[in-house]
Formats: structure tokens, sequence, C-alpha cells
């Protein structure tokens, strides 16, 4: 959505494509020497193509991450997709909580980042379950906030992660993360990345305009930054934000449930005088559409 936009608003993110579904997206002057922070992807098409992160890496003052999409079945095949890079470091109030973690596919935690400090744990159960603990981000006794999740294949073989299960216990919230072998929907260990965003924007910064929803969920998962708790609307597959849609918005999607479902965008979010219309698209590991359910998350950089 474009960060830099604040100190280089001639700067605009670019990309090369290197082979079949893989991608070099630079974003520019926003590299940190020493630092990694992580990325998120989400495929954006009707036909069950779907992406993960292979490496993300420093270039100069640019930061540059490869993606590697995939139809179903794990053939390498090209798609649009949406991608984004986030760096976070210190402690922030915690009515606005952000925390990340990148993990290995043995649960060895790469980086973790956490707003109030707090740590975060994976804890993994082969093959491919993870049990990742997001300290103090929660809101006490309500399931609250939004999780993305994305698969991460150094070597870019494919690999689908979602979420799995969601709770909590007291403000720590619980994900658990399953990754699967697309050519056959079996679970699989794998590398990835989650993080989770409460009143916060998924970028892990604080714009005016930002939301997310959760569907087929209660409590506090349903939050628009201009009117609070509730104010999204889901249809079904698509989500209307109202007003959100300002200037380089910018939307990820991650699939929830025990299968080998998973979901994308159907395709690029429109803007309706201001509202931000989000479809969704569900499939089957074979590429089937379906109905499931999902977390979609919208900001904009203003």
């Amino acid at each position: 959505m474009g960060s830099w936009k604040t100190f280089a608003p001639a700067a605009w993110a670019d990309g090369i494509k290197v082979t079949t579904g893989r991608y070099l997206v630079r974003f520019p002057q926003i590299g940190v020497a020493g630092a990694k922070g992580i990325p998120h992807v989400t495929a954006v098409n009707p036909d069950g193509r779907f992406c993960e992160a292979v490496r993300w890496y420093l270039a100069g003052t640019d930061e540059i991450v490869d993606v590697q999409c995939f139809k179903p079945g794990g053939w390498p095949v090209d798609t649009p997709f949406t991608v984004l890079w986030t760096l976070s470091s210190g402690v922030v109030p915690a009515a606005n909580a952000y925390s990340s973690v990148q993990s290995t596919a043995l649960g060895a935690i790469v980086q973790q980042y956490n707003s109030t400090g707090g740590p975060v744990t994976v804890a993994p159960s082969s093959p491919g379950h993870y049990t990742v603990r997001f300290s103090g981000v929660g809101t006490s006794g309500v399931q609250s906030g939004n999780i993305q999740v994305t698969a991460v294949q150094p070597n870019a073989q494919p690999r689908r992660c979602k979420v799995a299960r969601w709770g909590w216990s007291g403000t720590d919230v619980i994900a658990v993360v399953a990754c699967y072998d697309p050519a056959t929907g079996a679970l699989m260990d794998s590398e990835f990345v989650a993080s989770f965003h409460r009143q916060r924007a998924v970028t892990a910064n604080l714009p005016a305009y930002f939301g997310y929803v959760a569907n087929a969920f209660a409590g506090q998962t349903n939050f628009n930054s201009l009117y609070g708790f509730g104010a999204n609307s889901i249809g079904g597959m698509v989500i209307k934000y109202p007003d959100l849609h300002q200037k380089e918005t910018h939307s990820q999607v991650t699939a929830f449930g025990d299968t080998s479902n998973y979901c994308g965008l159907e395709k690029l979010w429109s803007d309706s005088g201001g509202t931000a219309l989000v479809s969704i698209a569900c499939f089957t590991n074979a590429g089937a559409p379906v109905a499931d359910r999902y977390l979609s998350t919208f900001t904009s950089r203003v």
C-alpha cells in the first residue's frame, strides 16, 4: 500500500517475472539493515491459484519479496496477487495490538514481534500443525482481532497454510496453523509467517482507514477504524468496508478451518463511493469453488 509515500512520494513498488509463477517484488526505500520483517501474499483469481513467499531480503535500501504462485495441484502458474512486507519494533498501547512470528517447519522461531513486549511461542505437532500463542494482544474473554498466515518455502516447493483453530486464554491469542501439500491435500510440515492485529492494520501501522472481518465468528472480529465494531457488512463471499477505500489500498485473506480448503481474492477490490468491495473466493484442494470460512483484512495508507 506504499508506506514509503510519506517520505518518497515519487516511488512505486515494482517487480519482475523470473519464470512461470515466480516474481521478485521491490518495495523501495523501506529496507532496514539487520532486520527481516515479514511478508503476506494472497493470490487474486477466480480459479483456485494460490501463492507463497519464497524469501525476502534487503537490496540497497529496498526490500525484495520473492513470490511463487501455483495452480491447483501445485504446478507453477502466473497470477495476479497482493503482497506486503512489514517491519515492527518497540512497544505500543495495548488497545492497538500487533504481533507476528516466522517459524521453521520444525516450529523453531526465526523471528518474532509483539507490540506488548511479551513473547510469541510456536509448538509444532507433526504433521503440519503448529500452535501459535500471541501473548497479551487479545481482549480478555472475547474473540477479537484478525489473523493472517502465509506459507514460506525457500526451495519454492508448493505449500499452503491457514488458520485451523482460533481461541484465547485471558488476553493471549492462540491459533493453530495448519499447512498442506497441495499435490495431495495432506497435512505437511512447512515454514510460515503468521500475524495478529487488533484495532490496528495488517501492515502493523495505525492509519486512519482500515478494517477486518472473520466470517462466522462473533465477538470483536468485525472492526472498522471509522465506525467501530460490526460496521463492515458480510454478504456471503463479499465484504463491504464502509468509507475505507482511500489511497494506496491493500487486502489480504486467510482461510479458516480443519480441511485442506483454501481462500484468496476472487478479483481486485473495487471502490463504491468510498466503500471497499472485497470479493473472496474459496476452493477445495482440487480447485473446485466452495463457500467456506475466512479472515479478511483491508487497509488504506491514509
